[in-house]
C-alpha cells in the first residue's frame, strides 16, 4: 500500500505517494538533490525566476541521466565484445 509523504522543493510542499520504503528514499534523495542544485543556481543567478531555474535543474538532471544511460550501453557493448573474445580464446585452447 502506498504511503503518503511530504517533500519540500523550492519552498513548496508536495504530498506524494511512495509504494515502497525504497521508493520513498529515492523521492527524498531526489528532492534534496533538486534543492541543492536550485540553491546553486539561485546563488549564481539571483535575478532569475525560480521556476526558470527549476527548468535548468530538470534539464541538467536529464542530461546526467542520458549520459549515464549512454555509459551503461557502452559498458554493455564492451562486455559483449569481451565475452565474445573470451569465448573465441577458450575455444582455441580446446583445439
Amino acid at each position: 500500500m502506498d504511503q503518503k509523504i511530504t517533500v519540500k522543493i523550492a519552498e513548496k510542499e508536495y504530498v506524494l505517494k511512495a509504494p515502497t520504503p525504497e521508493h520513498e528514499a529515492y523521492i527524498r534523495q531526489a528532492a534534496v538533490t533538486v534543492n541543492k542544485r536550485l540553491n546553486a543556481y539561485l546563488s549564481s543567478y539571483p535575478d532569475r525566476n525560480p521556476s526558470d531555474l527549476l527548468s535548468f535543474v530538470a534539464l541538467n538532471e536529464c542530461i546526467g541521466r542520458l549520459r549515464a544511460e549512454h555509459e551503461v550501453e557502452n559498458a554493455r557493448n564492451e562486455t559483449g565484445k569481451l565475452m565474445s573474445d573470451l569465448e573465441t580464446y577458450l575455444a582455441s585452447i580446446d583445439e
